[in-house]
Order: structure tokens, then C-alpha cells, then sequence
């Protein structure tokens, strides 16, 4: 079947919307370096359509992400930093003194 795909004749495909579009701003933070914060907002888009062909009426949903703003919000310098992954409670206290 893949031989004879897109030979013939063609077909008029119409895509109308049912209902309405349904959307959902997603607010995200993430890590960025040492007091440092990407924010990253989505959009999320939900919509349902139909195609219509002369033998069939087919419904989909189509869903799609799309960034609106990302920004870098930055605290202040510290003056030290200590990476402490991995090191356990009775440790830390022989680190702090």
C-alpha cells in the first residue's frame, strides 16, 4: 500500500471545530544555577475537530503546548555555597563546627 499512496485522485478534505477551544495556563519553575530560577509559562490548547471526507466522518482531539514567557529570576549572590548532596545528618553537624 505504500506504493500506490498519494497516486490517485484527490479527495477534498474539510476540518470544522465542535464546540469550543479549551485552554490552561501552566505556570513551571525549574533550577537555574546558585539562586537562580527559570520561570516558564504554557499554554496548553485542547481542541476537538472533525474531519469530513465524502465516506467518513472522523473526530480527533488536538492538543498542543506553546510557551508564552520565560524569565531568569535571580536572587542574590551568597557569599559560600556548600553542595551537601549526599551527605548524611550526623555528618553535617561535624561539617558545621
Amino acid at each position: 500500500m505504500k506504493i500506490l499512496s498519494g497516486r490517485g485522485p484527490s479527495i477534498p478534505i474539510k476540518m470544522s471545530t465542535i464546540g469550543n477551544v479549551e485552554t490552561e495556563l501552566v505556570s513551571q519553575f525549574s533550577h537555574a544555577g546558585i539562586n537562580q530560577t527559570l520561570h516558564r509559562i504554557y499554554l496548553n490548547v485542547n481542541c476537538k475537530v472533525t474531519i469530513l471526507t465524502p465516506f467518513d466522518t472522523i473526530e480527533e482531539n488536538i492538543t498542543n503546548q506553546v510557551l508564552i514567557a520565560e524569565a531568569v529570576i535571580v536572587g542574590e549572590v551568597p557569599s559560600t555555597y556548600y553542595d551537601l548532596n549526599g551527605v548524611k545528618g550526623e555528618d553535617l553537624i561535624e561539617l558545621v563546627k
